[in-house]
């Protein structure tokens, strides 16, 4: 183990006295908020700590065995031993690097997710709509609970703009990495010649905001307008002006929701969305500060970037923040996106242990 890290760990240790002699304090106890917050820290930090002392334990039991090596009837034993003990030291100190991880609050929390078309006119609206169904096979898949916020198809098909809400288990954490560019290379439908064009869309994903610590909303910052929602005809088309838009004045941040018949509850979902974007625009500030000083971790969210091509004539995906290309497209764009997601996972938990390893 480095010491770097075994340092990192001993301080732990002391963290945990301390949390312990905190929580047996009246005057914590009392304060039902300031006792919960140390409750969860000290559970967090007590897992690492009974993590870091078994692998102490082992260390001790590896120098014993080793002892007994030049012992003729002990040395068969100890050989076993210290091959158990290496193999069980190799384990734990993965544990540990893992448990050591900064954990982001927001990946348990259900996601917005946008997607909106960019350069390449009707295709690219048609594109949105291919990732938007990759998307949704994506998260049924995963058991999750997807809900369309707001839409604007665009004429040919697919869509101008597509927001979901998705909520599920690790929902944000998951999805967390699809915003940026996406780019796509194909012959369109609206193609004759049989020419490959190259389009584009955007997509963003936000976690929805904790009501706890969800941004504060003053109403005479906000614009709110009603509108009709639109239909393709028939005994359902809202005939009332339910649909609902909101404006951030000092932003130009909007968000609108038609999806429901009840003005009331539209207003309450724009009011989510545009809550979330304005919380991500916050983050994506931040991400920038940052990025100034060291390089953007992956998932930073930078939209201007193209994260990933998706080439049909070739039949591949590339996922140009990890330099990972996969042909396995026509799985892909069905919902199989767990190669991709999993690679995205573990270059940003290296990327994160390096950070540790540097800071401890």
């Amino acid at each position: 183990m480095k010491p770097t890290l075994r340092h990192q760990l001993d301080r732990l240790g002391l963290r945990l006295a301390e949390l312990d002699a905190s929580l047996a304090d009246n005057a914590v106890a009392s304060d039902i908020k300031r006792f919960r917050a140390l409750s969860k820290e000290q559970a967090d930090v007590a897992e690492v700590v009974g993590l870091y002392r078994r692998y102490l334990q082992r260390e001790e039991d590896l120098d014993v065995a080793q002892g007994l090596l030049e012992e003729p009837d002990m040395a068969e034993m100890a050989r076993e031993e210290i091959s158990q003990a290496e193999a069980d030291m190799a384990q734990l100190q993965a544990d540990l690097q893992a448990a050591l991880l900064p954990r982001d609050p927001d990946d348990e929390r259900p996601a917005f997710l946008e997607i909106r078309a960019g350069t390449g006119g009707d295709e690219s609206a048609l594109f949105a709509g291919d990732l938007a169904r990759m998307y949704l096979r994506f998260c049924e898949r995963q058991g999750w609970r997807t809900e369309i916020m707001s839409e604007s198809p665009a004429e040919l098909g697919g869509y101008k703009e597509l927001v979901l809400r998705v909520e599920g288990a690790q929902t944000y954490g998951t999805l967390r990495f699809e915003s940026g560019g996406h780019r796509v290379q194909r012959v369109p439908a609206t193609e004759s010649q049989g020419r490959i064009h190259t389009s584009a869309c955007t997509v963003a994903v936000m976690p929805e905001p904790d009501e706890a610590a969800e941004v504060t909303l003053n109403p005479a910052e906000l614009r709110i307008d009603t509108f009709r929602a639109s239909g393709a005809g028939g005994q359902h088309v809202n005939k009332t002006d339910s649909a609902i838009r909101i404006t951030h004045l000092p932003t130009g941040l909007v968000a609108e929701c038609q999806d429901d018949r009840s003005q009331h509850r539209n207003k309450a979902k724009a009011m989510a969305v545009l809550a979330a974007r304005l919380r991500e625009k916050e983050r994506s500030e931040r991400a920038a500060q940052e990025a100034a000083t060291r390089k953007g971790l992956i998932g930073s969210g930078d939209r201007s970037d193209r994260i990933r091509t998706y080439n049909f004539p070739q039949g591949r995906i590339t996922d140009h923040r990890i330099n990972l290309t996969l042909y396995k497209l026509g799985q892909v764009m069905e919902g199989d996106l767990s190669d991709m997601v999993s690679a995205l996972k573990a270059a940003r938990a290296a990327e994160q242990l390096a950070a540790l390893e540097g800071s401890a």
